[in-house]
């Protein structure tokens, strides 16, 4: 099936070579001289009197103004790839064609970028703007076009000369008369944008304008705006000095200059169908009207709207009630409609919010990658049923019936079918913390208690079936803007080996260690993770994720004071006892455009002690497969050196470890639409962090620490709709820590032995 793979795709590359061999005779031939094809800027010279430093924000402006992609750019409008296949098909090609060929040619053509469409004399007047908005006047810009052998084809070199820079030299504020002149002029003084000295530049005062207003409208000015507020710039009275002079606009509204109170808070019910009757209910914070019938908690309002009668009215409640009416998910529509009251002698804004509830069931099907509890990665579907609205106070119950697979082929693998699990999830969240007051929470934020009851199969094909089932109650909540928190304050796990095969129990009969983490048991679990996710900037990011768990612990203290003795069991059969942390980082960078580096680094531990000789093997850590090191098949590597005898793609039971490590970094890129590309490097492994003499070279020894890792490197393939990503990954090992009979680092024996293929949904990290 290989060779016939390989036949067909060899032929394909054979006939697109010659196609594009033909077609690559020109990419231009249709084009006119006096309109040439633009391949790209040259280059930006920049020059400032003095040599002065040009600020890094003005050349990044001046940059983007010349940023016009030409055709099969890459990068960067200065870089292009060799493969303009766009521009052979539309040079070469009928456009008038039909059929197949008309076909391939709607999908592949690509319109030329000429030099009409830039237009460099309009980059170079964007880019005197940018000077002069920056504070350096008298600029001098220009362009020239560098033509190579073919008269058709041109890139555009920009020359800047940059002026003598402004600074301001003085600032009159408003005159202190009234509340509103003192509330902006306070803004003002406190603001680095605007101080004595600093380069003048017309963003900054504009990002001050909409910051003093934004201000003043929580401050009670509803209808305050910032173009309200105006600038005289006089540039005479000093040599590269800006005097400058804040103003009211003449044409402001009355409204405008108006502080407003918050008046009367009515919050209306809509029912999902429509129509209904009024029931009017009055509350410390507002007057809610329901449609009734409808199943929906009143008091929910009472901690969503944040008005208070009387209070100064700000536009920060406003977008505040929003939220928290938003994110109970219960709402299909929310409309916040502010409205003077025309019978208050004082200037009151009456509030009216008008919400329409959601279809309370929804239905969902998911294609993901399932990772459960049993530590198996793999492209999964999941049927959900989701109740939004339980109680009538956001609480959601939701059933769903999940099925996952990890379809795989690599080097002497039996089988492109691994293996496969289906189950039942049910789980019932409340949203809010039914805790104590204690636990720190971000209101912004939505918090939610979690009871969970699952029960799944996993299936090893050859070698075992076994039964999980477990129970859990956790809490979710976000203590600060970048930071979500988990505590799981109870899980009872149950995993039973319903069925083994001779093969499996021959493999267990010689390793003793791994045996004792496959047996019937309970795993009672307290738990905490912690996710810090922040975007940096628009170009950087990172996400921290650390978790820690324990298992067995009370119910080990609760038997001893009890004085048992011997292996502690519950309900007849024994429970674990363990601890286990891991912690990862992932950061990434753009590099330009669309172009996206990821690094991620991983490390976890486990041990077992008092009720257990060994970690359970769901707890264990592995490496190798579709999210990990993808030159290697799934559970390949480790633990250490360790290679079992006879080792084969589906013998892995004995390749977990107690210790992991991974390293990845991966350079991701469009290539045309919604598919991507991806070149990758990781590398991993696992160990035993106490000696099994039934796996030698498997404990962690620090001195031989980097030679034990596995490497690998490979490119990718991504379907990215948004919603869903389909990834193919090609790995290639360089080095496997165990004995593969080949000396040197790079001790693969052949191409044959040493790639992995992975077909995976979502990214890999």
């Amino acid at each position: 099936m290989r060779m016939k793979v390989a036949k067909i795709l060899s032929r394909v590359v054979v006939a697109l070579s010659i196609a594009m061999s033909v077609a690559s005779c020109s990419t231009t031939k249709r084009l006119s001289i006096d309109d040439p094809l633009y391949t790209g800027v040259k280059g930006v010279e920049i020059t400032t009197l003095d040599d002065e430093k040009l600020p890094s924000d003005v050349k990044s402006q001046i940059k983007e103004a010349v940023n016009v992609a030409p055709n099969n750019s890459l990068i960067s409008p200065s870089i292009r790839h060799p493969f303009p296949v766009g521009l052979w098909v539309y040079n070469n090609w009928n456009s008038e064609a039909t059929g197949l060929k008309g076909w391939l040619y709607e999908k592949l053509v690509e319109e030329p970028v000429l030099l009409s469409d830039v237009r460099p004399e309009l980059r170079t007047k964007m880019i005197d703007e940018i000077l002069e908005n920056n504070g350096y006047f008298s600029s001098v810009v220009d362009y020239k076009l560098i033509q190579g052998k073919n008269p058709k084809k041109v890139k555009v070199a920009y020359d800047v000369k940059t002026g003598p820079v402004y600074h301001i030299d003085s600032i009159e504020l408003l005159p202190d008369t009234n509340h509103l002149n003192h509330i902006i002029d306070s803004i003002t003084i406190r603001s680095k944008m605007l101080t004595k000295g600093v380069r003048y530049c017309t963003d900054s005062l504009a990002q001050l304008r909409t910051e003093i207003a934004n201000q003043v409208r929580n401050k009670g000015y509803y209808y305050f705006r910032p173009d309200y507020i105006e600038y005289l710039a006089d540039s005479t009275l000093a040599q590269q000095s800006i005097a400058l002079r804040m103003i009211i606009a003449d044409d402001v509204p009355s409204d405008a200059l108006k502080r407003y109170v918050t008046g009367d808070v009515t919050v209306k019910i809509n029912r999902y169908e429509g129509g209904g009757t009024p029931d009017t209910i009055l509350t410390q914070r507002a007057t809610i009207v329901q449609m009734q019938p409808i199943r929906f908690r009143h008091q929910l309002i009472q901690e969503c709207v944040t008005f208070r009668e009387g209070k100064t009215f700000s536009v920060r409640d406003m977008n505040r009630t929003q939220t928290y009416l938003s994110r109970m998910g219960i709402f299909k529509d929310i409309n916040i409609a502010v409205v003077p009251d025309t019978l208050s002698a004082d200037n009151k804004l009456n509030v009216e919010i008008d919400c329409t509830q959601d279809a309370a069931l929804e239905a969902s099907i998911e294609v993901n990658v399932a990772s459960k509890s049993n530590s198996y990665l793999g492209p999964g579907l999941s049927l959900g049923l989701t109740h939004k609205n339980l109680f009538g106070g956001g609480e959601q119950l939701n059933v769903s019936l999940v099925g996952a697979y990890e379809w795989q082929t690599g080097r002497n693998r039996s089988s492109i079918f691994n293996s496969y699990e289906f189950g039942i999830n049910t789980s019932l969240s409340f949203p809010r913390l039914l805790a104590p007051k204690f636990i720190p929470r971000r209101r912004r934020e939505l918090n939610w208690t979690r009871i969970s009851l699952d029960a799944e199969i996993l299936n090893r094909p050859h070698y075992f079936k076994m039964g999980q089932f477990n129970v859990a109650m956790s809490y979710d909540w976000q203590a600060t803007r970048y930071s979500t928190n988990t505590l799981t304050l109870g899980k009872i796990t149950y995993t039973k080996l319903i069925n083994t095969t001779a093969d499996f129990d021959s493999i267990m009969g010689e390793n003793l260690a791994v045996a004792q983490s496959f047996k019937d048991q309970f795993i009672p679990q307290i738990a905490y993770s912690y996710t810090y996710d922040r975007k940096i900037d628009r170009n950087n990011a990172i996400n921290w994720q650390f978790s820690v768990q324990e298992a067995g612990n009370l119910f080990w203290s609760l038997w001893e004071l009890a004085g048992s003795d011997g292996e502690k069991k519950l309900f007849n059969t024994p429970f674990s006892q363990f601890v286990k942390g891991s912690t990862q980082v992932v950061f990434n960078c753009r590099l330009g455009g669309n172009h996206w580096f990821y690094t991620r680094a991983a490390v976890g531990a486990a041990h077992a002690y008092g009720n257990s000789s060994q970690v359970p093997y769901s707890e264990q850590f592995y490496v190798g497969g579709a999210n990990s090191v993808r030159g290697f098949a799934v559970r390949s590597i480790g633990p250490g050196t360790y290679r079992a005898p006879g080792a084969s793609a589906d013998n892995y039971f004995d390749q977990t470890g107690t210790f992991k490590f991974e390293a990845n970094v991966e350079y991701r890129f469009p290539i045309y639409g919604m598919f991507k590309g991806a070149f990758f490097v990781d590398a991993g492994n696992v160990w035993l962090l106490e000696d099994d003499p039934q796996r030698p070279g498997g404990t962690l020894v620090g001195s031989r620490f980097l030679r034990d890792l596995a490497l690998g490197t490979g490119a990718g393939l991504r379907f990215d709709m948004e919603m869903l990503v389909v990834r193919a990954d090609l790995g290639i090992a360089l080095h496997a820590p165990y004995d593969t009979g080949k000396r040197g680092y790079f001790n693969m024996k052949s191409f044959k032995d040493s790639w992995a293929f992975h077909l995976a949904i979502g990214y890999p990290f």
